[in-house]
């Protein structure tokens, strides 16, 4: 078959298949119009799962008669005009290809008018092909209609879904849409009644968070706001308490823009891997603001992927940011407790010094001695001594106030213990219960990462170098980033086009398989410029010696004893869950405990 050019039809049918998967994505391309128009309201009226109708209204700048068949010629925009604009692109859309596109498989009408115009225009597409401009009644803005999408391509229309699923992929998009603009006023009908609407309000971003999560998001949320390097990331976090079976409530934004990036996810679960329980994932809301020209949005036809230019720099400031945040998720604060900024200043205690044990931790670990007592760990890591017997708790802590103190702790007084496992105390807001091994858990953990982090991560050199055979890429990064693996522990030379001589390995892990360490930390840093393998399995092991160390149940504790195991879980970072991601507290209001008993009623 010689070659040729193809018509223009077929030409738009083919860029459909990459731009039109279903309806969500026409309800997606037509409403990002909308918005790039400057719309401040949208009705979106849908039949069928938008399978038989989508029709489109907003209240935007509207379109020029004239302009009407250009609108849906294949690469018209009024977005861009130059490479530089493409570069730089700060609007929704910018290709060109989704109206010619939609209207190629669809009996599709475009109607508009601008303000300064008497009336409206309309232009009828049926299958591809353009009709005439006609005049025709319409307010300020701009209606589209698509009806029967894929009529004229049958083989695309069988692989569409039943109704309801079609449905919510488009509320689905909707919700991520109405999380990025409260400024907007989206109103959604179907098949003739009304489904949804999201009242515009610019102030009020935390009702709209409440409206399209759930209250229970809302109420565990954490505001995250941090700027550095030409980034600003901002946002919602929830707390590891608040943890979903999936990954159904992560939201991702770059530039206003929602997309899907492994690289930023990736950064998310290592700032999350400390606090989560095993299986779980984190819910967030994240807002990625940077320099349009340090980001390439024109890699993917239906926009949902965007490629960095500073990909090392965007996952380390992602997860720095997070991870500091997560940090303040100790024991008694509530999100609103915890500092908007991440990276504010804030003081060694979070609780009066009044309320602090003295001298000894409940761990039995001065702190001032800490980075001396882990250096001892060294000796005894490798070998795999580890202690099993429990520390010791103090004795010299300080007793329970006098009633008539002013102040309160968040943790309260501890009043019993029940059962050997828990510590009961009573705070301003009722009761507290305290899971007294989980929480011990986490401060002796805490303790020794802090311990270790003063002293850094120690090399164990080899007798003999360990040969490693490698795949050629993966010997390029390690030739290219021989620092960062040094500062890992790793003293590595490449001795061959897809050979490796290992020298040294980080002394805490000899005993973890340094061979496939050494390929995780190679894979995460081809893939995402940094690697977290090697403080994951030092943490692992640092977790398995706070576990062994930390109190065990049926351990009778006096109430100094546990006054002090409450004021650390007070001063510990992300005492919160223990080093498994379980809860370590609860709270129970004193109006809770009264709906108990019936009490008022």
């Amino acid at each position: 078959m010689p070659i040729r050019q193809l018509p223009d039809t077929l030409i738009n049918q083919i860029a459909a298949g990459e731009v039109v998967e279903r309806p969500a994505s026409v309800v997606k391309e037509l409403v990002e119009n909308a918005l790039d128009a400057g719309a401040r309201r949208v009705d979106i009226d849908l039949e069928e799962g938008g399978v038989r109708l989508i029709r489109i209204r907003d209240d935007g700048g509207g379109i020029a008669p004239e302009e009407l068949p250009l609108a849906v010629s294949r690469h018209a925009t009024s977005k861009i005009a130059s490479l530089d604009d493409l570069e730089a692109v700060a609007t929704l859309g910018f290709r060109g290809e989704a109206l010619p596109s939609i209207a190629s498989v669809s009996r599709f009408a475009l109607t508009s008018r601008r303000a300064q115009d008497e009336h409206g225009a309309t232009l009828q597409v049926e299958g591809g092909k353009v009709g005439d401009v006609a005049p025709k009644p319409h307010a300020v803005g701009t209606t589209v209609e698509v009806r029967e999408l894929f009529y004229n391509v049958p083989a695309r229309r069988k692989f569409l879904r039943a109704e309801r699923t079609e449905m919510g992929h488009i509320e689905e998009w909707l919700r991520s849409l109405a999380l990025a603009r409260p400024d907007i006023e989206l109103r959604v009908s179907h098949n003739g009644r009304p489904s949804r609407r999201y009242k515009a309000d610019e102030l009020e971003s935390l009702a709209r968070l409440s409206e399209t999560l759930g209250e229970d998001f809302a109420r565990s949320a954490l505001r995250v706001d941090h700027a550095a390097a030409g980034l600003r990331l901002h946002g919602w976090i929830a707390q590891p308490s608040y943890s979903r079976a999936s990954a159904d409530q992560q939201y991702v934004y770059v530039n206003g823009r929602s997309v899907r990036d492994r690289n930023i996810a990736h950064a998310v679960k290592m700032a999350y891997q400390d606090v989560l329980f095993h299986g779980r994932q984190p819910a967030y809301v994240l807002f990625l603001e940077l320099d349009p020209t340090r980001v390439d949005v024109n890699v993917h036809p239906a926009k949902h992927e965007v490629r960095f230019r500073d990909t090392r720099l965007i996952h380390d400031f992602v997860y720095r940011t997070l991870h500091e945040a997560l940090a303040e998720t100790r024991a008694g604060a509530l999100p609103q407790d915890i500092a908007p900024s991440p990276y504010s200043v804030r003081p060694a205690t979070s609780v009066p010094s009044a309320w602090m044990p003295t001298q000894q931790s409940p761990l039995g670990l001065n702190v001032a001695e800490a980075p001396a007592a882990y250096a001892a760990l060294y000796a005894t890591a490798p070998s795999g001594t580890l202690q099993t017997s429990a520390m010791p708790l103090p004795s010299s802590a300080q007793a329970m106030p006098a009633a008539d103190t002013d102040g309160i702790p968040p943790l309260g007084f501890a009043i019993a213990q029940l059962h050997g496992i828990y510590i009961l105390a009573e705070n301003a807001d009722g009761l507290i219960v305290v899971d007294m091994h989980a929480a011990h858990e986490r401060i002796g953990y805490e303790k020794l990462k802090g311990a270790h982090d003063s002293i850094g991560l120690r090399a164990q050199p080899l007798l003999v170098p360990m040969a490693l055979a490698v795949a050629e890429r993966e010997a390029d990064v390690a030739e290219r980033e021989a620092a960062t693996l040094a500062t890992l522990g790793f003293d590595i030379t490449r001795s061959g086009p897809q050979s490796l001589n290992v020298r040294s390995i980080p002394a805490l892990l000899s005993n973890a398989e340094p061979e496939a360490l050494l390929r995780d930390v190679l894979a995460d840093l081809r893939e995402h410029g940094e690697s977290r393998r090697v403080a994951a399995a030092r943490d692992e092991l640092l977790a398995t010696m706070a576990c062994h160390g930390a109190v065990r149940a049926n351990r009778r504790l006096t109430l100094p004893e546990m006054n002090a195991l409450l004021r650390e879980m007070e001063a510990t970072e992300r005492s919160g869950q223990c080093n498994h991601g379980r809860p370590t507290w609860a709270r129970f209001s004193l109006n809770e405990i009264d709906r108990w008993f019936l009490r008022g009623r």
